[in-house]
């Protein structure tokens, strides 16, 4: 008589599925928040929107952390890529006005090793807590032949809540407002198969571990910010860079005037340029070149922001001005 073909046989262990539920659930407690009913370990997550909130509009983002895992596999370190994926997708929340609540996540791989997972989400549930959202669910497959041996992707999923009345969308946004440019950590989730590229012959796992700082959470300091002074938009600086994302929260009819040098950047782009011959212009709209978050406020208020935002422990600086453009078919940013 054949064997009996069982599942583990076929690539699927369950019984280390089961254990990686037990090893995440405290790493998950300590993202709880008070409108948490029912979190990991049901068929799904249930959240209360909080009572404060009189026109609660929900919003919600979602993302990956990309070929940057390909340094945390060769660099053997997978407790920060966790942050870089709530990262992505609260600071999107965030730039609506929105609180993000709750985070959802999913890891797939080809085997599962429970330890190396847990290492991930408890960079997951890290993130959480300097988003101040909770780590509700998710959802872990194992994949035989599908991904490479030694391999896992991940997705994110961050929903939050903007009282209908504060929803940021641009509007405000007026000729003479200033930019204020919020610095990243490095190159935080964004333009790693170029820099993977231009790195590959100097890529040791020394070097890999110091690509792979986290990408920073803005989110308690636009909140924060928002409490204290009249914040016209916030734009989250990823892929695109500064050209492809700032004018994303810009009305028709307006550009921002950016100016060169008014920001420090950070020694690894130049690292990157160099090694690659990378011209100016396609190193500015491929990486966030140091600032991950700009906020656009009046011109009164920006001394203040900047304070504000120095107390906090987030560096920033004033990185340029709005102008109004009638000429333009849609909202564009100049670096001079």
């Amino acid at each position: 008589m054949a064997s009996s073909v069982t599942y583990r046989g076929s690539g699927v262990d369950i019984d280390e599925g089961d254990a990686l539920v037990e090893r995440i659930k405290p790493h998950a407690r300590r993202t709880m928040r008070p409108e948490v009913l029912a979190g990991i370990g049901g068929f799904a997550g249930l959240f209360e929107i909080p009572k404060k909130y009189r026109e609660p509009v929900l919003v919600a983002g979602t993302d990956g952390v990309g070929t940057k895992l390909k340094l945390a596999f060769m660099a053997g370190k997978h407790d920060t890529v966790g942050i870089d994926l709530v990262a992505m997708s609260a600071n999107d929340v965030v730039v609506c006005g929105a609180e993000p609540l709750i985070f959802l996540d999913y890891f797939a791989t080809s085997k599962l090793k429970a330890a190396e997972a847990e290492q991930v989400i408890k960079g997951i549930a890290e993130g959480c807590a300097r988003a101040g959202c909770a780590l509700i669910g998710g959802e872990t497959a194992e994949l035989p032949g599908f991904y490479q041996g030694g391999e896992y992707d991940l997705a994110g999923f961050c929903v939050g809540v903007v009282e209908k009345s504060r929803i940021l969308d641009g509007a405000q946004v007026k000729a003479g407002d200033v930019v204020l440019g919020l610095a990243s950590s490095g190159l935080h989730s964004n333009g790693f198969s170029l820099a993977r590229k231009v790195l590959e012959r100097e890529l040791t796992p020394e070097l890999a571990r110091d690509l792979l700082e986290p990408t920073r959470i803005y989110v308690k300091d636009c909140l924060a910010l928002r409490e204290a002074v009249q914040v016209h938009a916030f734009a989250h600086i990823t892929g695109g860079g500064l050209p492809g994302n700032l004018p994303r929260v810009l009305p028709r009819g307006h550009r921002a005037v950016l100016r060169r040098g008014s920001w420090p950047v950070p020694p690894v782009f130049d690292r990157i340029q160099r090694a690659g011959n990378v011209a100016p212009d396609e190193m500015l709209r491929t990486f966030n070149l140091g600032v991950g978050m700009c906020a656009v406020v009046g011109k009164s208020d920006a001394a203040s922001a900047l304070e504000l935002l120095r107390a906090r422990g987030q560096p920033a600086c004033e990185i340029g001005v709005i102008e109004a453009a009638p000429q333009l078919a849609e909202p564009e940013v100049v670096v001079q």
